[in-house]
Formats: structure tokens, C-alpha cells, sequence
């Protein structure tokens, strides 16, 4: 049996407010809203699944429905999800359409040797923008109010995946192994192992 790890297929996060996480990441982030479904363990809860034009394999990210408190941080945890954008200035363009908006949303920044954009969605979810230089196959979706080269997240493949942990911050280590796209990668600091979660979310 080969167990080898080629990719993340999605990454579940919880929500405790559907409407407005349907809002921000189609209206917003401009993401394909692939399906609705229901948590197959707790049917009273709502299943959101967003991910490229084509629902590509590896950039699906899901929310589950539940009514939570905001997430309490600490360390030693995935920190952020990343998605991937092609060039600097398509992270420009998304700093001012965030910061236009009222939400948290940081410097462009270099994370290491990749231009990097940080930001939280409204429910404090922390979110990062890697340019990924425009390589590999992006698939826009014609109905997104996001303008298809600043679109994310973006299949790339032939990277090695590497899921790694810390406090906050680091970078982004998109790709899968066997050529599936891979357009959502978890981002922390280099060195800490950790389980494949990141704030008040988890990696499937």
C-alpha cells in the first residue's frame, strides 16, 4: 500500500455564520461555491465547499456550519491558510479590494523568497496570498466578480507539499507530487511538526 503523501484534496475550517461566509468567499475572494451540503456526522450543520473554476482537486477549502465562539490562538498550530495568486501585483490589487472592504489585512511582504499578502476574513480566519509567479494551470471562474488574473486559489502542480507549523507567519509550500493541482496550501513556520490543523479548522 503506498501511503505517500501527494497533496491535500481540501481543508475544513468552521464557520458560525453561513450567509456571511457564503458572502465573503464568493463576493469577495470571488471563489466558486462548488457545493452545499450537510456535515455527514451532524446533519443540522451546513457543508460549504468553494474552490476553482473546475473544482480542481487540492483547492477546495469548506467550511462547516457550527455556532462557535471566535477562535482562540496559540502555538505550535498551522496558522494560515494559503492561496495562490500569479504576481506582485495581482497581491496589490487584492490589498486594496480588501482594505476597501474593512478588513484586517496586512503588508505585502517576502516569506521566504515568495511575495506574500496577509489577511483575515471577517470571522478572524487568517488567510495568506503567495504569488506563485504564474506557473502551473489556472482555472478562473466566468462568474466570479473577481477578475479572472487576480482569482485564486490557482491549480499548480509538481511542487512537494510540506505542511509545517509555528507560533504565527511563514510561508507557503504549495504543489502536489503526482501532478494533481494543488491550489490551497497550509502555511506556518519552518522546522515544528505539527497535526494537519490551523486555527479553528482542520486539513482533509
Amino acid at each position: 500500500m503506498d501511503l505517500e503523501l501527494t497533496g491535500l484534496h481540501h481543508v475544513t475550517a468552521i464557520t458560525a455564520d453561513a450567509p456571511g461566509n457564503r458572502r465573503f468567499y464568493t463576493d469577495t475572494l470571488g471563489l466558486r461555491l462548488v457545493k452545499k451540503t450537510v456535515n455527514q456526522d451532524d446533519t443540522s450543520a451546513y457543508h460549504l465547499f468553494y474552490a476553482d473554476g473546475l473544482a480542481s482537486p487540492g483547492t477546495d477549502l469548506t467550511f462547516f456550519d457550527w455556532p462557535v465562539a471566535r477562535e482562540r490562538r496559540g502555538t505550535h498550530s498551522i496558522s494560515r491558510t494559503g492561496l495562490r495568486v500569479a504576481g506582485e501585483a495581482s497581491l496589490g490589487w487584492w490589498r486594496e479590494r480588501l482594505a476597501a472592504q474593512g478588513l484586517s489585512v496586512g503588508e505585502i511582504a517576502t516569506v521566504d523568497g515568495r511575495a506574500t499578502l496577509d489577511f483575515e476574513d471577517p470571522e478572524g480566519q487568517r488567510l495568506r496570498l503567495t504569488d506563485d509567479g504564474g506557473l502551473g494551470a489556472a482555472h478562473a471562474w466566468g462568474r466570479s466578480p473577481v477578475p479572472a488574473a487576480h482569482q485564486n486559489p490557482r491549480a499548480r502542480a509538481g511542487d512537494d507539499f510540506r505542511a509545517e507549523a509555528g507560533a504565527d507567519g511563514g510561508a507557503a509550500h504549495p504543489g502536489a507530487r503526482d501532478g494533481r493541482a494543488a491550489g490551497l496550501c497550509l502555511a506556518g513556520r519552518r522546522g515544528r511538526g505539527a497535526g494537519l490543523r490551523h486555527g479553528r479548522g482542520r486539513a482533509g
